[in-house]
């Protein structure tokens, strides 16, 4: 027997002609408020949930395998890491010592150690003053190269530092006093913590001024900018590049890709003003801001009190094991995902998928196809992508090896966690100047997401995503496609959106559109990014249509293509596909609504207007269905309806 529509999520009381969103996802809301834990709860959050509850039985019952007992094994590293997260009573007595040699060599700094310290630094502790990694070359994706990125932000967002308004002012307060708390807390005095507000909250503020806006941040071609070794050198002189780089292992470097130059002029200019007391201030903070998370609750609660509470307006701490967990769910990933899989993926649910994404790309295709505003030339190069696209689904094809990670129970939680950090860093150095591994994943398989690569031009669905109520292989199809059907559809619409657009079938930067189409393209794009600039989410503040333009576009492919594809299934039998009153149009957006069924925090609705690239879940289901004739019909939406837009005010883009 499939599974019909959850009555319970819906709200009968909301006309869905007027809002769509409260009509399907009222009910869900009222039955699940928010706890304290959280800023903003989700179908998306349930699934994260269930994963999660799946993980801890996994690594618990792993407890019981005579092989974690085996010093080198993976259950033995996989336990001991969780078992020292768990033991917070051990955290707290060792309080603030497992800083202290990280501590006494910043404090040792001076300025002739700056290419030492940098690099040493940034073998996992913290990135002070910029970042560098690998990965592909835009212009050459099957190559690994050398990346330089811009430092990061406490507070994360620029806008939080150069915008004076009282939310912003009750943030940045609340933030001097955490950096305050943090580093008394590692041992400073009150004067010296007090100091290190100080130069933070002064450093990070010039950072922001020189910083990418979060809109600037999604052009590609922006954040492509070779360098050889010598213009590097040249253009930064006052940054020791080649002794960074041969310290942290990176040997002969011929080229990088400076992702801000903007940034880095800034940076060349700036660090030969700060004083070796505040470059060893902003070392400090950076060493224990990030480490929080690893020492003892007292740590834990100031990060709480910042990040949690003040930011997004969460009430309640995480539960411990949940906190131990995320650290070896994330540093063994993919040895958890193996179990993960074994248990909760079965192979019927990959066959299935496999179908789905093979419906879903023939749909876009017809898509392309049948554009009205591209022309033939840049038709026959989008079809050409959309071939070549490669989908993982469930789990990769090799498993990653972690032997060279080792977890000593001896050391402290602290020490065991910045080896492997140091482990995964130096494994990402020894890629430079490598072909990419193309069966890499990027995602673990228990993750509950999914991700288009560009620069690999592929998507990927783990099993984690592949539960119910996304994807549920005893559900109509009708569902289905609603539910995962769509997010497949939005995946691979992001191969097309306003940045993804900008790379050719083989993930480089190369503009294969025609001059008049990619105008054509920009029009349509400019009257979708207006209905979501239209959009209060808060007083006084408004939706980023710029900024959520990729998601907003996918959102809308998603669904144009999933129903295409739905309704072109071989053995389409939309009389069994019924479900009670409800047609299986109507289920179908009623499950994508679904999917986006959540409550949210308003302190949470201002932190993601401002961070988040993707639009408040009630946006996505209610702003993007009122631009699909499907849609209206399924519903009776006509003229004087809120849903309801009219047709020349519409935006169709593929």
């Amino acid at each position: 027997m499939k599974r019909g529509i959850d009555i319970e999520n819906l709200d009968r009381e909301v006309d869905p002609r007027s809002d769509f969103y409260g009509f399907a996802c009222g009910g869900w809301m009222k039955l699940h408020p928010l706890k304290g834990e959280y800023s903003q709860f989700g179908t998306f959050n349930i699934l994260a949930e269930e994963a999660r509850d799946n993980v801890r039985g996994l690594i618990e019952t792993l407890h019981k395998d005579p092989e974690s007992k085996i010093r080198g094994t993976i259950a033995q590293k996989i336990c001991d890491v969780y078992a020292m997260g768990m033991d917070m009573e051990r955290r707290n007595r060792e309080g603030n010592a497992p800083l202290r040699p990280v501590l006494e060599r910043v404090e040792n700094f001076t300025r002739d150690k700056l290419a030492e310290t940098i690099a040493w630094l940034a073998m996992g502790l913290d990135s002070t003053f910029f970042g560098y990694g690998v990965g592909p070359d835009a212009g050459d994706s099957n190559m690994n190269i050398l990346h330089v990125m811009e430092a990061g932000l406490g507070l994360g967002d620029r806008d939080y530092y150069l915008e004076k308004n009282e939310t912003n002012d009750r943030i940045i307060s609340a933030y001097r006093k955490y950096i305050g708390d943090v580093m008394q807390l590692a041992g400073y005095a009150e004067e010296d913590a007090l100091r290190i507000s100080d130069t933070v909250l002064e450093v990070e503020t010039e950072y922001a001024r020189h910083k990418k806006t979060r809109e600037e941040r999604r052009d590609p071609l922006a954040g492509y900018n070779m360098r050889t070794i010598g213009e590097l050198t040249e253009s930064y002189s006052n940054i020791p590049w080649h002794e960074i780089f041969e310290l942290s292992g990176l040997k002969d470097v011929k080229k990088v890709n400076v992702s801000s130059p903007r940034f880095m002029e800034f940076i060349n200019e700036y660090l030969p003003k700060l004083s070796d007391r505040q470059i060893k201030d902003m070392m400090a903070y950076g060493c224990v801001s990030s480490s929080t998370g690893v020492l003892g609750e007292a740590f834990y609660d100031a990060d709480f009190e910042m990040f949690s509470r003040v930011l997004s307006g969460i009430e309640e701490k995480k539960p411990l094991w949940k906190r131990a967990m995320a650290i070896p769910n994330s540093m063994f990933g993919e040895a958890v995902g193996q179990l993960y899989v074994k248990k909760y993926f079965p192979e019927s649910s990959k066959s299935y998928m496999v179908g789905l994404v093979e419906n879903l790309r023939n749909a876009l295709g017809k898509h392309i196809e049948s554009l009205p505003w591209m022309g033939p030339d840049t038709k026959l190069k989008a079809l050409e992508k959309l071939a070549t696209l490669k989908a993982k689904i469930g789990y990769p094809d090799k498993w990653k090896d972690y032997s060279g990670i080792e977890i000593d129970p001896a050391k402290t939680y602290m020490e065991n966690v910045l080896a492997a950090s140091e482990w995964f860093t130096r494994d990402n150095f020894s890629k430079m100047d490598k072909p990419v591994d193309k069966s890499e994943w990027h995602f673990t398989p228990q993750t509950v997401n999914a991700y288009y690569s560009p620069l690999s031009n592929e998507i990927c669905f783990p099993a984690g995503i592949l539960q119910p109520p996304f994807f549920d292989k005893d559900a109509t199809d009708a569902q289905n496609y609603g539910g995962i059907g769509v997010v497949i559809g939005h995946e691979m619409t992001h191969g097309f959106d306003d940045s993804g657009r900008k790379y050719d079938k083989d993930g480089n930067l190369v503009e294969w559109w025609t001059k008049e189409d990619a105008g054509r393209f920009t029009a349509l794009t400019d009257k979708l990014v207006k209905q979501f600039d239209e959009v209060e989410v808060a007083p006084g503040v408004h939706a980023n249509g710029l900024y959520t333009l990729g998601e907003n576009i996918a959102d809308q492919g998603g669904l144009r293509i999933a129903l295409t594809a739905y309704c072109d299934r071989a053995d389409a039998d939309e009389a069994s596909e019924r479900v009670g009153e409800f047609t299986p149009l109507q289920q179908f957006y009623m499950a994508y609504a679904n999917v986006w069924a959540s409550n949210i925090r308003p302190e949470e609705i201002l932190v993601r207007t401002q961070t988040d690239p993707h639009s408040l879940a009630r946006n996505r289901v209610n702003v993007t269905l009122r631009n699909i004739e499907p849609f209206f019909e399924a519903f009776g939406i006509g003229e004087g309806d809120d849903m309801y837009r009219p047709a020349e005010e519409r935006v169709v883009i593929w």
